[in-house]
């Protein structure tokens, strides 16, 4: 599809391509209605300036955007602040976003950013993008030279730097620890079962059980339909039925915090006689009690490498590099809902 121009704006309303200009950029020299006027158009047609046309100093604004699902996630606050952290060091600014993981919402922001307020993207990716696998507004900032650098949630069909962790390697490694302190009988829920995130995380412990020479039993996998700590424990009540489950690797913090709850409700010691471990090290995890285990997934680490690489881009603009994707490596962060490996 031609690119839209000035030109043709201004022959849409016969006026001259200077009157076109300044109406993008509310000058009160042009009259409010024909200003909306042109504006509307603009949006309709997808019309973006040229940057290549804009001097160097207009072309640069030193900013970053970013766009995250949202700010209450512990995980994507740690992003956040090693992102900002590193943009500081190379005397970058940020603009963050919030997309309410929704995909108009995504849309919009990128839009908006894209008409020269900002150099590139960090982007972790909404829900709703990621369901729909609608990706086209990613290739269009891309087409108009903005690099991004993906994050945790990433859209693989798109040609752009990531960063990621293992996150099936994580989930096999959960089981593993699990299993090492003498767990026979551990389950998995998840309360993002719908994401890529939580499907690697479910291969992961498919594996681990497998390599412990063990079947995976469909009964002791539970998916938490709502994303709320209200209903956790009514959708992981089945799982404790038999009383045999002694172990469970959790998406998040609330979900392994509400497995706990039941099983102190049906009396049992932890971790004595249950264990948990849940992804993403928050402020929940310390602040329980016991104590929850969990995997670290480095979130600081992840903002901080996120924008080394973008700025790496924006930098170099003219050198060729290949995209690449960079695993951040997990670690399991011991506390009181596991068992000591010493025990044993």
């Amino acid at each position: 599809m031609k690119k839209a121009t000035l030109k043709d704006i201004a022959k849409k309303f016969n006026v001259s391509v200077s009157t076109v200009s300044k109406a993008l950029k509310d000058s009160d020299e042009i009259s409010e209605a024909t200003r909306d006027k042109i504006k509307t158009y603009a949006k309709e047609i997808n019309y973006r300036p040229n940057l290549n046309a804009l001097s160097l100093k207009n072309r640069r604004t030193r900013t970053i955007g970013i766009l995250v699902p949202d700010m209450l996630n512990y995980f994507l606050a740690q992003v956040l602040k090693g992102i900002e952290k590193t943009a500081l060091k190379y005397n970058y600014k940020v603009v963050i976003c919030i997309t309410n993981d929704s995909h108009k919402k995504e849309i919009e922001i990128i839009e908006m950013l894209s008409n020269g307020s900002v150099d590139g993207f960090i982007i972790s990716i909404a829900e709703e993008t990621e369901l729909n696998k609608e990706f086209a507004h990613f290739n269009n900032a891309l087409a108009f030279k903005l690099p991004i650098v993906m994050l945790d949630r990433v859209a693989n069909g798109v040609l752009c730097d990531k960063v990621i962790t293992n996150n099936r390697e994580a989930g096999k490694q959960a089981v593993e620890r699990l299993a090492e302190s003498g767990c026979k009988n551990i389950a998995f829920a998840s309360a993002i079962s719908h994401l890529k995130v939580s499907q690697d995380l479910l291969k992961g412990y498919h594996d681990g059980i497998n390599n412990l020479g063990r079947t995976v039993n469909e009964n002791k996998i539970v998916n938490v339909q709502e994303d709320h700590y209200s209903a956790y424990e009514n959708m992981l009540k089945p799982l404790f039925v038999d009383n045999t489950i002694d172990g469970i690797v959790a998406t998040n913090e609330g979900v392994a915090l509400a497995a706990m709850k039941i099983a102190h409700k049906q009396r049992k010691t932890i971790p004595d006689d249950f264990s948990a471990i849940g992804f993403t090290n928050g402020i929940l995890a310390r602040h329980s009690y016991p104590k929850l285990t969990t995997v670290s997934q480095h979130g600081e680490i992840m903002g901080a490498t996120a924008a080394e690489m973008l700025i790496n881009r924006l930098e170099n603009p003219d050198e060729e590099k290949d995209f690449k994707t960079k695993v951040i490596k997990t670690d399991i962060v011991e506390r009181n809902s596991t068992r000591p490996l010493t025990v044993y």
